[in-house]
């Protein structure tokens, strides 16, 4: 594990390429280019402004921003997931040719999204503001509930991905899941709104206590609960771990295979 994490950082130079070509390979040809990092994220929220404000008056206050805080994060997981699943099997050609960490791959996707998200906030922010909702000391906790975040995108990214080289359908099948798995998350509505007999079903779900910790962040101004984000974190830190041992274990064959 620790000779994986040596790797990487020896192929950080790669990597940092990698992340830059994807970068500009998402608006290669179009004429405002790495504008439409900050317009996507605003135009979404204009567009959730306009919609929840005047045609469907949905009774949470602001909820533009109640729906908008989470589906940012959620765009980061699902995006990285669904890119990072099909990224050893459409880089090929360059596997067979050179030998290079083949983690830096999916791990390249996934930094690349967390990019995309982080300048998403310079959009978030400012709305907060313009919204009126107030910005409290309890924003000094984001990096703590961003790390666990990227930390689990990063361990499904990796399995993902070394799995649809031996399992071509799986790239098919995670993005359905993915959809299903939207829909059992609260990023549309509130986790109140979930009765009370499958409410613990619910918060089987990782995901589920990170949408609320950044809605507790974000949008409601106060701490996140410290101690079920403690034992998220270590359990999220033994998943990569175990992505990490997994992924070296199944590599070896990757050449091969594809």
């Amino acid at each position: 594990m620790w000779h994986q994490i040596r790797e990487v950082y020896f192929y950080r130079e790669m990597l940092k390429n990698l992340v830059s070509k994807e970068l500009r390979a998402r608006y290669k040809g179009s004429v405002l280019g790495f504008l439409w990092t900050f317009f996507n994220p605003l135009l979404m929220l204009i567009v959730y402004s306009v919609v929840f404000s005047f045609i469907m008056r949905i009774e949470t206050e602001n909820y533009a921003m109640f729906l908008f805080v989470a589906l940012l994060p959620w765009n980061f997981l699902s995006s990285s997931i669904m890119q990072g699943a099909a990224s050893l099997v459409q880089n090929g050609s360059l596997i067979k040719k050179i030998y290079f960490p083949r983690e830096i791959l999916p791990l390249s996707i996934v930094i690349a999204n967390l990019i995309n998200y982080l300048l998403s906030l310079f959009i978030l922010i400012p709305a907060l503001i313009f919204f009126k909702i107030k910005i409290t000391p309890a924003i000094l906790s984001f990096p703590i509930v961003l790390f666990t975040m990227v930390l689990l995108v990063m361990s499904l990214t990796l399995l993902i991905s070394i799995a649809n080289v031996y399992f071509r359908d799986l790239e098919h099948i995670v993005s359905i899941l993915i959809t299903a798995w939207f829909f059992l998350t609260p990023v549309l509505y509130s986790s109140e709104y979930i009765p009370e007999s499958v409410r613990s079903y619910f918060y089987i779900n990782p995901v589920t206590h990170l949408i609320e910790a950044f809605r507790s962040v974000f949008y409601e101004g106060a701490w996140p609960q410290w101690a079920t984000l403690g034992y998220l974190t270590l359990g999220v830190a033994v998943l990569f771990l175990i992505s990490l041992i997994t992924f070296n274990c199944l590599q070896k064959a990757v050449a091969e295979e594809i």
